[in-house]
């Protein structure tokens, strides 16, 4: 590769990121890369792919180049494994797979191996354990009693503690069980104790059946997956309040809901969609995997407007780099690279969106932000289907592409059979400097612990341009700026109005404008959109019941809701000093919450909700 002509232009706390998890260190563990050695080794590693074909094998060189200034501009970065792994021996880039769990000891550790292998990979893991028969049914090999799905998760998450992933951050599962399986009450009370499954998110898969019979206030069936036969009958709506208060104590369960999943599953003909990956935003088949990236949004806007034909270009090149980490892959089992070259299923999503309508003067709580969310999703969609189209003239269509549900609807041949997935951007959007996701500000003032243990102080960067430009000095500056400090909520101090609504911070901001958003978002993406619906301490079960019911009515595919104060490790500091007070569970070091996702900047540690 040429040598390069943009350099990153990367914050202090994204290269203490990069150092922590991501920068190729040698055996004395001294690093031995530089940023721009990163996105030079990854844009070499994924730009093989385009040998693969003759109408791109001479120009493999020249995407190289492009997908350099792609990553190191920050107009869009791949998902961790890919910055992780791309051109080292490794050489595993995906960071969502689902594997399957079926009702025997040689299956769940048959599983519970290839678990192993993707958490060593840097990959996370989503299970249905529905299978598994019931706590107390008979076990006719050993006359004795079964100990139900339960007892083998907490297998898999002392297997998942054991093992640290790819040397870099430990492994994420999602566990899910069915609501019509007998031991559903013990799955949705088991995060009750905080020891429990740590390594896991937990979500019950809601049917449309459960949910008529909630609504007609009946009994509903729970059944024995062994025999198909049903065990008991359960009040609908007491079983849903049980739900709703294990989500109001602890943020667990959340809910996907699996029927509308399916309904959207572009390859059925392939079997159905049980689980999702770890933060809900991919669902999969079983032996499925998918790679992910996001466009930094915030990139896009100069001068009060959204650079439209720049984003389109960025979309289709974002698409060719995605499908080109499935050509370099190397998958862990066979099993996963078979599954995953009949789908090619690829996930571009978007990270800045908070900043982008700082930027554009909206607030996140207007009609504005809303259409926006809308137009801006629909048209990466619009372009990323496009451009998969575009690659299918060049590559030919992923293989299963016949009987799928764009072959039904009419589409050409497409090379992926989904293009667009709204991932949390946890470490990503830290890297990039911006917003997480597409969720509100986390905070206008962070303060983070480096790798020395100096805390950097620092406040949004848009913050104190947008004080200047509505006319404040230096000094008004200063003192708003201390005021915040101790407040640590925008809400709480003296500035305009209009700024004020500029910066609200997550739990400023209502649960319907929370949820109208993630909706605006689901309906123009293929997968699913992971977003936290953040609450304040005085939410109620019934508030969180209520949420849940809109969630499915306005056809999200997943709800998480997060109560402030639910969860001692992820309770949220955003005022002076408080800093200290969020503690790593791995090295017991200062954490910081980016979005719905924590962070450790010593060792790397990160998990997302």
């Amino acid at each position: 590769m040429k040598k390069r002509v943009l350099e990153p232009k990367l914050k202090e706390s994204a290269l203490i990121i990069l150092q922590a998890r991501y920068l190729v260190r040698n055996e004395r563990n001294e690093i031995i890369e530089t940023p721009q050695g990163l996105f030079e080794r990854v844009a070499l590693a994924v730009a093989e792919g385009e040998k693969n074909f003759p109408k791109s094998k001479d120009k493999w060189e020249d995407y190289a180049e492009k997908f350099y200034e792609l990553m190191a501009s920050l107009d869009f970065l791949p998902n961790s494994p890919t910055l992780m792994n791309a051109g080292r021996p490794l050489g595993q880039l995906s960071a969502c797979f689902v594997l399957p769990v079926e009702d025997s000891l040689d299956s769940i550790f048959e599983t519970l191996k290839y678990t192993a292998l993707i958490h060593k990979s840097g990959g996370g893991t989503g299970f249905n354990f529905s299978r598994i028969r019931p706590k107390g049914d008979v076990v006719f090999s050993t006359s004795g009693v079964a100990s139900g799905p339960v007892s083998f998760m907490k297998v898999f998450d002392a297997a998942t503690e054991a093992i640290k992933q790819g040397g870099k951050r430990r492994g994420a599962n999602m566990g899910i069980l069915n609501i019509d399986h007998p031991d559903i009450e013990e799955f949705a009370t088991i995060k009750s104790n905080p020891k429990e499954l740590t390594n896991f998110n937990i979500s019950v898969a809601i049917t449309d059946a459960f949910i008529r019979s909630l609504k007609k206030e009946e009994d509903f069936s729970l059944i024995n997956p062994r025999t198909g036969k049903e065990v008991r009958k359960v009040s609908a709506k007491a079983l849903f309040d049980l739900i709703c208060e294990k989500a109001w104590e602890t943020g667990d369960p959340g809910l996907i809901f699996i029927d509308r999943i399916n309904e959207y599953n572009p390859t059925p003909h392939l079997g159905n969609i049980e689980a999702t990956n770890p933060c809900g935003e991919q669902p999969l088949l079983p032996y499925e995997s998918c790679n992910l990236g996001s466009i930094n949004l915030s990139n896009f806007v100069r001068n009060g407007e959204i650079e439209w034909e720049r984003l389109r270009e960025t979309v289709h090149l974002a698409v060719r780099f995605l499908d080109d980490v499935i050509e370099v892959n190397r998958f862990p089992i066979p099993q996963i690279a078979k599954i995953t070259s009949l789908t090619r299923k690829i996930g571009l999503g978007v990270m800045g969106f908070a900043d982008m309508l700082i930027k554009l003067r909206i607030s996140y709580t207007e009609e504005r932000a809303l259409s926006l969310a809308e137009k801006i999703m629909s048209f990466i969609s619009e372009e990323s289907v496009k451009a998969s189209a575009k690659l299918a003239e060049e590559r030919g269509s992923f293989p299963s592409f016949p009987g799928s549900l764009w072959d039904k609807r009419g589409y050409p041949p497409l090379r992926n059979a989904t293009t667009t997935t709204i991932a949390p951007t946890g470490t990503l959007s830290l890297i990039a400097g911006v917003s997480s996701s597409i969720e509100p500000l986390f905070g206008i003032y962070y303060e983070r612990k480096t790798l020395g243990g100096v805390v950097l102080k620092e406040f949004h960067p848009l913050f104190e341009e947008v004080l200047a430009q509505e006319g404040y000095n230096e000094k008004e500056i200063e003192e708003i700026k201390e005021e915040i400090k101790e407040k640590g909520l925008i809400s709480l101090t003296g500035v305009k109005e209009k700024i004020k609504k500029l910066f609200l911070t997550s739990f400023e901001i209502s649960p319907e404008v929370h949820l109208a958003i993630q909706r605006a978002f689901q309906k123009y993406t293929h997968n699913a959109v992971s977003k936290t619906i953040n609450l304040p301490e005085s939410t109620t079960p019934e508030d969180i019941k209520k949420i849940f019911l809109k969630a499915y009515e306005w056809g999200l595919k997943g709800i998480t809701v997060y109560r402030y104060g639910s969860k001692p490790e992820q309770v949220i500091y955003i005022k002076s000093g408080e800093a200290s007070k969020m503690i790593c569970p791995k090295c017991g070091e200062d954490l910081e919450i980016h979005g719905s996702c924590l962070f450790c900047g010593s060792c790397g540690y990160d998990k997302c909700q």
